[in-house]
């Protein structure tokens, strides 16, 4: 199997490339060979690739810098990947596309179902909603996979900045009334190809959702990151309100994940295993 991947030095795609082997083709592509700020340069891509299925893990994901960037944001999240999507249906290639929980408003404390009302409350959200409204539109043999609070050892996220600060500080405050499942980059990128594999063999795509188990607080996610590192740190839980930031955050980021369990027997991750497998990655490659 071959997979043209949009992304090359960000997290998922970075774990897909990893993955590549003797039955496994990776294209990995970075912003020099495809812009996604020029969607129709993605698609020309796609209209001259042979491989059998197309991914789409790269995103414009500065959140707070969108609030100022949406313009930019919309076309690298909703535009590009519609014309990628739009040159996978004239090819009858299947297309895979990674979205986010920040296409909800957040509230509540029930896990949103796939099919639950949208209403992002950021310019992030708002981007990436345009996306999944144009791949949908598009047709084709898609799959759109939504997931959140995603960490590996590479690139930036929540696991490296909390490892990062334990190294000059001892106290630390966490937001603690935002409820997520924190997903590994592995996890995501072997259940990427394995809906790839399943929609080359005719499998139906859809709208799903992957994330982590169990769901916790950003408080919680990082205790146990400190706890699992080795390093001594006092961690204190504060309120959203009190870390005020640009760009609105949702408080309920749960995901309900069971239509992808039932569709394609792929069951949500221990988040606190993948921890444990970063960890490791970061303390070899330090």
């Amino acid at each position: 199997m071959k997979l043209l991947v949009f992304g090359r030095s960000g997290q998922v795609a970075t774990e897909l490339q990893a993955l590549a082997g003797p039955s496994l083709t990776i294209e990995a592509l970075g912003r020099d060979a495809a812009d996604l700020s020029d969607p129709a340069a993605c698609a020309a891509r796609i209209a001259d690739t042979d491989a059998d299925a197309v991914i789409n893990a790269a995103a414009y994901t500065a959140v707070d810098r969108a609030e100022e960037e949406e313009a930019l944001a919309t076309t690298v999240n909703g535009a590009a990947p519609t014309a990628m999507a739009q040159a996978a249906t004239a090819r009858n290639l299947p297309f895979l596309h990674l979205s986010t929980d920040y296409v909800f408003a957040g509230t509540g404390t029930l896990p949103q179902a796939p099919t639950g009302p949208t209403a992002p409350q950021n310019a992030y959200g708002r981007s990436k909603l345009a996306g999944e409204e144009g791949i949908t539109a598009a047709g084709g043999r898609s799959l759109i996979l939504r997931t959140s609070w995603v960490f590996s050892a590479h690139g930036s996220n929540f696991v490296k900045t909390m490892l990062r600060l334990s190294e000059t500080r001892t106290t630390l405050s966490v937001v603690a009334d935002q409820i997520g499942g924190p997903t590994p980059a592995r996890d995501i990128a072997e259940t990427l190809i394995a809906l790839a594999q399943a929609l080359i063999s005719g499998q139906a795509g859809g709208l799903y959702h992957y994330a982590g188990t169990p769901a916790v607080s950003w408080e919680c996610f990082a205790r146990e990151t400190f706890a699992q590192a080795g390093r001594t740190m006092e961690v204190s839980g504060i309120h959203t309100k009190d870390y005020p930031t640009p760009a609105k955050r949702p408080l309920n980021s749960r995901l309900d994940c069971a239509s992808l369990q039932a569709d394609f027997g792929i069951t949500q991750p221990d988040w606190k295993a993948g921890l444990s497998r970063v960890i490791i990655d970061l303390d070899t490659s330090a």
